[in-house]
């Protein structure tokens, strides 16, 4: 590859779309562009292939394809399973959820709890696994619903779903998944994982941004979900408006060809992480992988690299991609909440670097990242072991 070539290493943040998915999509703009809601010949057409979507989704995560939802993403469907339940079913008023979800999960928390409902978090294992001692005890006959990831979109780290789920049910609550992180990386049913909700993003799976879909099972989930949108009857009224055809096409193609190729994909993509992995710490001192001791998704490391705070490095880097544990929260940095709650310092985790791998990554990708994150890693320390001697000569010298 050319020096100035840049490489992504950012796949968990979002993918690429496959070609494949691409070609797919592209009647749906002019040739076929009718809507899917509508009578006519076009129409019929427009809804046939939005239903062969939703079957090519539903056999790469193992459910019925009456049971798929379309929505805008995984966003979407995580707000409408836990405000539209929450609203539905009033004779409840606990919920359980993990505490490193994604803050789509926990920022629909906060609001139900300002509303009255009793929210407990799940702490987590300093992996980054649920503690199911912790959970066993915080999930009761009066816990409605028990929401718990798939995977870190962070750590990568896989939660045990169906223990949570066992669990739950014994006390008669429901259980939803957020498992987008795990679409197209590992071999995953939800049906086995034993859920009533999970929510899937197609961009995380080489497919379009914008739309989604939310698993509900069977006619009992149904019925405990209200919209949180009114309009058409679109999508059985659980989320009227117009549907994405283009996108919807996509998504279901993307999953189409995940179907095809997951296991192959999977097996080399585990195998360049562990690569990665070992040329990282190989050559920059001072570094460990995070939940490196506990299964992860095939294609996530996140990296502590000690006195090498990940904005700084990433914001030096223009020809790496890579992502930080840290989210921006109204302009200014905060340490990421994955990481606190897996019980690392402020100082810690805002120096965890995330490098997460895909279906395009190649060695020679890697071998480059290696080279231009240990240059830069370098230069920063250099520049503050400079800094720091500069200083306590000027202190020196004034006789301070």
């Amino acid at each position: 590859m050319t020096k100035k070539q840049i490489v992504y290493l950012d796949y968990n943040a979002t993918t690429p779309c496959a070609p494949e998915v691409v070609e797919a999509m592209l009647p749906f703009f002019d040739r076929q562009f009718a809507n899917a809601s509508s009578a006519h010949s076009m129409g019929r057409k427009a809804a046939e292939a939005v239903q062969v979507a939703r079957r090519q989704i539903a056999r790469l995560v193992g459910c019925a394809y009456d049971d798929l939802y379309f929505t805008s993403g995984a966003t979407e469907s995580n707000n409408l399973v836990l405000l539209g339940l929450a609203h539905a079913r009033d004779e409840k008023r606990k919920i359980v959820v993990g505490s490193i979800e994604h803050k789509s999960v926990l920022d629909p928390c906060r609001r139900l709890s300002e509303q009255g409902f009793e929210v407990v978090q799940i702490p987590v294992t300093h992996d980054g696994v649920i503690d199911i001692r912790a959970a066993e005890q915080l999930i009761d006959d009066e816990t409605l619903l028990v929401s718990v990831q798939g995977a870190n979109n962070e750590l990568g780290t896989v939660q045990p779903i169906r223990t949570v789920a066992d669990i739950a049910h014994s006390h008669n609550a429901l259980v939803h998944c957020d498992a987008t992180q795990m679409l197209g990386k590992v071999q995953i049913s939800v049906r086995d994982m034993d859920v009533d909700f999970a929510s899937f993003s197609s961009h995380k799976n080489y497919g379009p941004k914008g739309v989604g879909v939310l698993y509900m099972r069977g006619a009992v989930a149904r019925a405990a979900i209200g919209p949180l949108i009114l309009g058409g009857g679109q999508e059985s009224t659980v989320r009227p408006g117009t549907l994405n055809v283009p996108a919807i096409v996509g998504f279901g193609e993307a999953c189409q060809v995940a179907f095809n190729s997951l296991h192959r994909d999977l097996v080399r993509i585990a195998m360049l992480r562990d690569f990665l992995e070992q040329e990282i710490l190989k050559h920059i001192p001072d570094a460990f992988a995070v939940g490196a001791s506990v299964e992860r998704l095939p294609g996530t490391s996140s990296v502590y690299i000690r006195d090498v705070p990940a904005d700084a490095l990433i914001s030096r880097m223009s020809l790496l991609c890579i992502g930080t544990g840290s989210a921006c929260m109204s302009g200014a940095p905060s340490p990421s909440h994955v990481l606190v709650a897996c019980g690392y310092s402020r100082d810690t985790a805002k120096c965890v670097i995330r490098l997460s791998l895909g279906r395009y990554t190649t060695e020679a990708e890697l071998e480059f990242a290696v080279k231009y994150l240990t240059e830069n890693v370098n230069a920063i320390r250099d520049y503050a072991v400079g800094h720091t001697n500069t200083l306590r000569l000027a202190q020196k010298g004034s006789g301070l």
